[in-house]
C-alpha cells in the first residue's frame, strides 16, 4: 500500500473553499489537461453521501479508462472522502479536509492506494504511477488552478508526500 499526503494553504475563506471543493463539477478544473478527465455521469451542485461519480481519464500508455468514486463521511466545513468503485487502481481511498489557519484555509488531502496489477504495478510505481500521481497532486498544476479558482490573492505552499509499504 502506497500514500499521499499533500497540504497546501490559500487565502481563502472556509466556506469559499468548501463551496469550490464539494461541488464536483470543479474536479475539471483542478485536473491535468494533459488527463482528459472528462466527467460522464449528471451531477447535482452539492455532493451528497453515496454520490457515485463516473467520469474517464486518459492514462499515459494505458489509454482511456473509466473511474467510478463514491462520495462518503462528509461533514460539512471540514471533510469527505471519495473512494474507488471501479478503475485503474486495486485500492484508492482520498480523505479530503480543509481547516481555518491564521493565513486562510488549510486544505489536505491524505490518500491511501494499490497500483494494479500486483507485482508488476509495483515495478512501475516509481517510474510511471509515482510521477502521474505527483502530476495530479499539485506539483504545479493542481496548486495554480486551485488557488486561482478559490480566489487565493497571497502566497501559498505545497508539501507532497509519497510514502510506500513495499520500499
Amino acid at each position: 500500500m502506497y500514500s499521499i499526503q499533500q497540504h497546501q494553504t490559500v487565502n481563502s475563506t472556509l466556506e469559499t473553499v468548501w463551496e469550490f471543493i464539494s461541488n464536483p463539477a470543479n474536479l475539471n478544473g483542478i485536473t491535468p489537461p494533459s488527463l482528459a478527465f472528462e466527467i460522464k455521469s449528471p451531477l447535482p451542485h452539492e455532493m451528497f453521501n453515496g454520490l457515485l461519480i463516473e467520469y474517464e481519464i486518459k492514462i499515459p500508455l494505458w489509454g482511456r479508462r473509466t473511474w467510478v468514486t463514491e462520495i462518503k463521511h462528509i461533514r460539512p466545513l471540514c471533510s469527505f472522502v471519495d473512494e474507488q468503485r471501479l478503475g485503474p487502481y486495486a485500492f484508492w481511498y482520498h480523505y479530503h479536509e480543509i481547516q481555518a489557519v491564521d493565513n486562510g484555509v488549510k486544505i489536505m488531502d491524505n490518500v491511501s492506494y494499490s497500483p494494479p496489477f500486483s507485482l508488476l504495478g509495483r515495478a512501475v510505481h516509481p517510474f510511471f504511477i509515482r510521477p502521474l500521481l505527483n502530476e495530479i497532486f499539485g506539483l504545479g498544476h493542481n496548486l495554480g488552478h486551485l488557488s486561482q479558482l478559490v480566489g487565493q490573492r497571497g502566497q501559498a505552499c505545497v508539501i507532497v508526500f509519497l510514502t510506500s509499504a513495499f520500499a
